[in-house]
């Protein structure tokens, strides 16, 4: 199998997915690569630049975030068919909010951002898809990660990784 068939088959397995087009998949699969992740692997760094968005095939991601004077602090973790890098995607937010670690090995499709938000902006129902998307996930994090500080505060003195 070619690796741009292997690409798109995997990603008619992403629930994210399930309605786009035939044209679509070719589109996204012209711009996407499979890859094995290994635990212990560190995918990016909070503070860094954006460039690659990562959805979880199999495997797990680690989510931390830096929290003076505790440290390192994990938020969430990424499961399959989710992802990681959503900042990459934004148009104006091109800063890992986050590191990422890989906990259990795996395998991920990863997009190139700048190629991602190039084809949202030529392709406008794709486009709509893939935002109305990453704002579901950007919601959910949010709400994570306040949950995590309300739990934080709530007992300052307790170093808490989640």
């Amino acid at each position: 199998m070619a690796p741009e068939t292997d690409v798109i088959e995997a990603l008619k397995t992403i629930p994210w997915f399930e309605r786009l087009e035939a044209s679509h998949f070719d589109k996204l699969a012209a711009i996407a690569t499979l890859r094995r992740i290994e635990a212990g692997e560190q995918l990016f760094r909070e503070g860094e630049k954006e460039d690659n968005l990562y959805i979880v095939l199999e495997g797990r991601i680690a989510l931390d975030i830096f929290v003076p004077p505790r440290g390192r602090v994990r938020i969430d973790t990424v499961e399959p068919m989710e992802l990681a890098g959503w900042s990459s995607v934004t148009p104006n937010v091109r800063q890992r909010t986050a590191s990422a670690f890989v906990v259990q090995d795996g395998m991920v499709v990863v997009f190139n951002s700048e190629k991602l938000r190039q084809l949202c902006d030529q392709d406008h129902d794709l486009g709509y898809v893939v935002m109305r998307r990453l704002a579901n996930v950007i919601a959910g994090r949010l709400l994570t990660t306040r949950l995590q500080l309300v739990d934080m505060f709530a007992d300052p003195g307790e170093q808490s990784n989640v």
